[in-house]
């Protein structure tokens, strides 16, 4: 890491000038530029240090620059960088078949996409096809992509400029700290939250819907794990109604959670499930669709109407598998468990304990929320819903004042480091939230 400011300015220059950025008033960006990354720390131009607790869009799983999975890139690089996807190429099988090892055992196929949108995207468009019924069900509290019909199963307000794609309708999750649901424990959390869901589909009409989408874990919307029995609920409700129940693991899979797929901790197997960020540490853009036996037999004699030109693209291909496999050899999975039992979950809520702006802390593996509040009693967001306020942006300058890069949504603060992250680094994200929490008191209003 050598600092080379001049540089930096050129880099600065370069963005402002001719990218256009998303989610962004353009005229308002400052944004950060990063030189390199490592493990689980990227640099600036100026020499500064970060410790990437973002693991950027919560997809860096195995850290920056994992030199097995550079070479693997490299590698195909040099024997072929691209091919057209009707035909086939021994890496993008090689990648379908790691992933459906990995997968429950009815489900054997793989749609490959650029990303998770397009990978929901086309999910829909096969259990809608597959069942003949157009409705899809998914949360309030969720975040499934930028693609038509994708942003409009989003529950938040990214949504809200962009719904175009019909057929859409939101429930109610199971969120105990803030429940719809005026429950008071985790069981009538769950009981009341699947009545909601049959009441849902009752006055929907079972006969239009074809399939309900959540994220296992929800993610952006607050690192939300469900009660225990609620999915399985969700999976009886669903069977039960001739309902693809899709679930969507394109954050909290491979490994985030401490489980190669969220869904694995509970008892629970999906029609559809999707994947992005993990698969590949977003080294090159990729994602999919994994098929159950069943839906895939739609489309033995009837044509599945969806391609993209670069569906199962070679380098993306290639780091799939060099992720998998490194991800086995080096006991990824294992460490963002261990982790997140031993150092993260403790230490969190230990935070918690000692500073009454945070409301909850809340995940598991290397995926988790800070509920940030201005009382406890009230739980008054210590942003509003859909934005921000000088709270959070204090804490987000102090954050990489202190050398860490975070990620932040509304009123939580997410902690998300790679699953790599070691004890030490661990440790030493503890200690940088807490001296940015012990700056913040002043914004807590409560007693």
């Amino acid at each position: 890491m050598e600092a080379n400011s001049a540089r930096g300015k050129e880099v600065y220059d370069l963005d402002r000038n001719h990218v256009f950025h998303s989610w962004s008033a353009q005229g308002a960006l400052n944004p950060m530029v990063i030189q390199g990354g490592e493990g689980s720390y990227v640099w600036d131009y100026d020499g500064n240090r970060y410790l990437d607790f973002s693991s950027q869009l919560v997809n860096v799983n195995i850290g920056h620059q994992h030199p097995k999975v550079v070479k693997a890139i490299q590698d195909q690089a040099g024997k072929l960088t691209t091919i057209a996807p009707q035909h086939a190429n021994d890496m993008r099988g090689e990648a379908a078949k790691r992933i459906s090892d990995l997968a429950p055992d009815h489900m054997n196929k793989v749609f490959f996409t650029n990303g998770g949108a397009d990978a929901v995207e086309n999910a829909i468009r096969m259990a809608r096809i597959h069942t003949r019924k157009h409705k899809v069900l998914s949360y309030y509290r969720s975040y499934h992509g930028n693609t038509g019909s994708a942003i409009n199963a989003t529950g938040d307000p990214r949504r809200w400029p962009n719904e175009f794609s019909a057929g859409h309708v939101h429930f109610f999750g199971p969120h105990l700290y803030r429940s719809s649901f005026w429950s008071e424990n985790q069981e009538q959390e769950t009981e009341r939250a699947l009545a909601h869901l049959a009441e849902v589909i009752k006055y929907e009409g079972p006969n239009t819907i074809g399939a309900l989408i959540i994220e296992t874990v929800v993610g952006t919307a607050g690192v939300l794990v469900p009660p225990p029995g609620y999915l399985e609920g969700v999976r009886k409700l669903c069977t039960d109604n001739g309902i693809v129940l899709i679930l969507d693991e394109v954050m909290c899979g491979f490994g985030r959670t401490g489980e190669w797929f969220a869904f694995d901790a509970f008892d629970v197997k999906p029609d559809l499930f999707v994947f992005a960020k993990g698969s590949n540490s977003g080294y090159v853009p990729v994602g999919g669709v994994v098929i159950s036996d069943d839906i895939a037999a739609t489309f033995d004699s009837q044509v599945f109407p969806g391609g993209l030109t670069y569906s199962g693209h070679p380098l993306a291909a290639a780091s799939i598998v060099a992720t998998i496999d490194v991800m086995k050899e080096e006991k990824i999975v294992e460490n963002a468990k261990h982790i997140g039992e031993t150092i993260l979950g403790p230490g969190l809520k230990d935070l918690a304990e000692r500073h009454k702006i945070i409301g909850e802390a809340r995940g598991k593996g290397v995926f988790w929320a800070l509920d940030l509040v201005k009382d406890r009693d009230t739980k008054e967001m210590l942003a509003p819903y859909g934005g921000t306020s000088p709270a959070m942006g204090e804490l987000v300058a102090s954050a990489k004042k202190h050398g860490l890069m975070p990620f932040t949504n509304f009123n939580r603060w997410h902690i998300v480091p790679p699953c790599t992250v070691s004890e030490t680094e661990a440790k030493e994200g503890l200690a940088i939230l807490d001296e940015v929490f012990a700056g913040l008191g002043k914004y807590y209003e409560g007693k």
